[in-house]
């Protein structure tokens, strides 16, 4: 299984739930058995940049692949872009166990 794993903040004046609501559209994608986008809730004193993170679960990396090639992805890249600061990604393979 593959762990997707991307971290966001918006840019100053852009409103977190708009960003929140365009990254849900990834959620239609019929690729992951996992998908989700939370608020972060800023806890830890040494990095609050980090608005949303969005979790993703795959069963492989072609599952990864098709996701990352479905036509909703590049529309809400296209959207989200603009209303986005920073973004992290993270693609791991979880350990059995």
């Amino acid at each position: 299984m593959i762990r997707h794993i991307v971290f966001f903040s918006t840019k100053e004046g852009q409103d977190v739930q708009a960003v929140r609501s365009g990254l849900l559209a990834l959620g239609t994608i019929p690729h992951s058995s996992h998908f989700e986008v939370t608020v972060n809730t800023k806890v830890d004193p040494l990095c609050d940049a980090i608005d949303l993170v969005v979790y993703a679960e795959f069963a492989d990396a072609a599952a990864l692949a098709a996701y990352k090639a479905h036509p909703v992805y590049a529309e809400t890249t296209r959207k989200v872009r603009p209303m986005r600061e920073l973004r992290f990604s993270a693609d791991v393979v979880a350990e059995a166990g």
